[in-house]
């Protein structure tokens, strides 16, 4: 068994590292409690790359938690629209309404993980980064960091699991004095330096420490099982009548809830299905998900359905319809009104 860490030592060289090392990102040039929210939940399985301009734009449109509130879903949605992972602008919008009606926003983590779609590490990050509580995040990158620092080869089916495992070592290497900056350098190591395939050891500031950088095998932690990955294939139906196009609200899978797609061709059994017009494809979770879509012509008489709306061709870009789809209706109203025959418009 390794020696343990010395948590001193490790801190100095990782904060020197983060202050010149650190990226400019809005969220930490112009840091707020609101920002810093915004911010946690937009990353969250996501790359920050992506992130940068939609945090402008959204910044733009909702500024702080007061004017997020008072927002519909519908307008949160089609914000966040291309981000994917829709739960979390839905939580968010939820966690506005909570904190715009607060006489004052909670202090503590404990009192944040109170509040909708605060998990344990999204609550340490506000704690920490904001309030200056002593609290280790553990993300994904943070996971991976541990991992390698102590050559752990114990395998971790959910990141859960991997959160609880290393949680007393995270707590060891904290610096209680300055734990904001502490956590933000290790997510910052974990995001730039100890990536995930081929880490870049040799610039790593805390390589004296790690065991596995120092065997040349980083790339070996953790130890994630794979999860297989589920095919499944799906029948979507392209109805337009009088400059309207037929959608239903939402989806096939809950993570997609209130927003529009092409509906399924369960949703419309009586339709008469015509030509394939496109097959594309996406992935949500460990499921790959195969669409065909079909022109097709509704029943004479469409059953009274709430989940399916006409929406005029002028409506399309107001509604929140999922990334995929959205790419898809405006390649498909395109070829129309080119007048093109081409089967498939959609260039990777």
């Amino acid at each position: 068994m390794r020696d343990p860490i010395p948590a001193p030592a490790f801190r100095e060289s990782l904060l020197g590292w983060y202050a010149g090392a650190r990226r400019p990102l809005p969220w930490r040039t112009q840091p707020s409690l609101y920002r810093t929210v915004v911010s946690e939940f937009m990353c969250q399985q996501t790359q920050v790359a992506t992130v940068l301009p939609y945090f402008a734009e959204w910044m733009e449109q909702f500024p702080d938690f007061a004017s997020l509130a008072a927002a519909e879903e519908a307008t949160v949605l089609r914000a966040w629209e291309g981000l994917g992972y829709y739960s979390r602008a839905r939580n968010l919008h939820r966690l506005a309404k909570a904190v715009a009606a607060m006489d004052a926003p909670p202090a503590t983590a404990a009192e944040w993980r109170a509040l909708p779609g605060i998990g344990p590490y999204t609550a340490a990050a506000i704690a920490s980064i904001v309030f200056g509580e002593a609290v280790p995040v553990i993300d994904g990158n943070v996971i991976r960091v541990l991992a390698r620092l102590t050559a752990d080869a114990t395998p971790f089916p959910t990141a859960q699991k991997a959160q609880r495992h290393f949680e007393r070592l995270a707590r060891d290497l904290l610096d209680a004095h300055a734990p904001g900056e502490y956590n933000q350098a290790m997510m910052e190591l974990g995001a730039t330096v100890c990536v995930k395939h081929r880490p870049a050891c040799l610039l790593c500031p805390v390589r004296t420490h790690c065991l596995a950088g120092q065997s040349g095998r980083a790339a070996d932690f953790p130890v994630v099982p794979r999860r297989a990955q589920e095919k499944v294939e799906q029948v979507r139906l392209w109805i337009e009548e009088d400059g309207a196009l037929l959608l239903a609200r939402g989806g096939a899978n809950g993570r997609l809830q209130s927003l529009y797609e092409l509906p399924l061709r369960e949703t419309l059994p009586q339709a008469v299905v015509g030509e394939l017009l496109f097959s594309g494809k996406r992935a949500i979770t460990h499921h790959l998900y195969t669409e065909h879509i079909h022109r097709a012509k509704a029943p004479a008489e469409l059953t009274e359905n709430p989940a399916l709306s006409w929406v005029p061709h002028e409506e399309l870009e107001s509604i929140p319809l999922s990334g995929p789809h959205r790419r898809w209706v405006r390649a498909l109203l395109k070829e129309t009104a080119d007048g093109r025959a081409e089967r498939d418009p959609f260039p990777s």
